[in-house]
């Protein structure tokens, strides 16, 4: 009786996983059918860049930046202190580039728990425009970045927008796998929200918006609440009618080399900040990874085994229609094989994300609340 009603379970599953590989695709193709205003209004742009010492390739990272190919932008950095091994860096470009006007902020010992809104908060005190481009520091984008966010906000209704993100990863073999996972699952799911529901949430690596807008939920100082400010924003932005997007620019997100220990750590971090900032959507994550579904069900009906030809062959597609139609990724087009080993993998994090309220942030212990917001233990 039990494995019976397990069969039904899982099937059930299944096909739910199924349905959801089709909406994956039929999202995907939605999104790259989207219109684009056919010339920009070139407005002035603010860049914020928050930064905390020398992540890999943070050079190359920055220049991308000073180099846009745009008539009128600054750019605004954030750090604690001169001690910042990231201090003498900025320091050296802003004398590279001195036809881009730029400044360097000291924020001093954040008095907020979330650090990076603290940043940003001061450095929209002081920046000159309206528009605003807030971007990490592990973010790599060509000339043409800023052009194709001005173009998208020449539509008045826009307030908010997030650029999507193909992951680069460092040489360890456990930060491909993360790479896979956000070029395939995790866009998937983005797509899939936007068709179902509409953009009402924003991503963190790169968020375009008006002040006017941060200033409608609340500013910095509300957002600082939430170790998720970026989903915060969007989702609120959407709340009170504004116009919240996805861009079409996708930019770099290059997350380096980590060792399993890290990117376990930094993964069930995820995990755990996603299930309190949006526990129904993080239920519905079981229905990205088919594979270990199917899996599961074979294990309990033999019989069932042609169900994984299925399986795998709607799973490739995704990942086709997210990763090389949307963002071109190198990556998986070359070892599709670890999308199976990554959703594996993906599957025992959401199940472990379920468990704990505690994560660890760049050496500080917090503790996550129910409603999102979370406090230093």
């Amino acid at each position: 009786m039990l494995t019976a009603i397990s069969a039904v379970v899982l099937g059930a599953l299944l096909v739910g996983s199924w349905v959801y590989c089709v909406l994956t695709w039929l999202a995907a193709k939605r999104y790259l059918a989207q219109p684009m205003p056919d010339a920009a209004n070139m407005e002035p742009i603010s860049i914020l860049k928050p930064l905390s010492g020398l992540d890999d390739g943070l050079e190359q990272n920055l220049r991308g930046f000073f180099q846009q190919d745009y008539p009128d932008f600054e750019i605004l950095f954030a750090l604690r202190t001169e001690a910042d091994p990231a201090y003498t860096l900025v320091t050296r470009l802003q004398a590279e580039y001195p036809q881009v006007p730029s400044r360097l902020i000291l924020t001093g010992e954040p008095p907020w728990p979330n650090a990076k809104s603290w940043s940003l908060h001061l450095m929209q005190q002081q920046a000159r425009h309206s528009l605003l481009v807030m971007s990490d520091s592990d973010i790599r984008v060509d000339n043409g970045m800023l052009r194709a966010l001005a173009r998208e906000f020449s539509n008045p209704a826009l307030a908010v927008t997030t650029c999507p993100y193909r992951a680069v990863p460092g040489a360890s073999f456990w930060s491909k796998l993360e790479a896979i996972g956000m070029n395939t699952e995790f866009l998937g799911g983005v797509l899939v929200a936007r068709m179902l529901n509409g953009m009402d949430f924003a991503l963190g690596p790169t968020i375009a918006a008006r002040k006017s807008a941060i200033g409608a939920v609340g500013g910095w100082e509300y957002l600082q609440e939430f170790l998720a400010e970026d989903f915060v924003l969007g989702n609120q932005a959407a709340a009170q009618g504004l116009g919240v997007g996805l861009s079409s620019y996708v930019i770099e997100h290059r997350i380096g080399a980590q060792t399993l220990a890290k990117n376990s750590a930094h993964r069930l971090r995820w995990c755990r900040s996603t299930r309190r900032s949006r526990p129904a959507g993080y239920i519905g994550q079981l229905f990205t990874n088919p594979f270990p579904i199917a899996l599961f069900l074979v294990a309990v009906v033999p019989s069932a085994a042609p169900a994984i030809a299925v399986t795998l062959l709607l799973r490739l597609a995704t990942a086709y229609a997210t990763a090389q139609l949307v963002l071109a990724d190198p990556l998986t087009r070359r070892a599709w094989p670890l999308v199976f080993v990554q959703d594996l993998f993906s599957f025992a994090f959401w199940a472990a994300g379920f468990f704990g309220n505690k994560i660890e942030w760049r050496g500080e212990w917090y503790y996550l609340c129910r409603d999102g917001r979370f406090t230093k233990v």
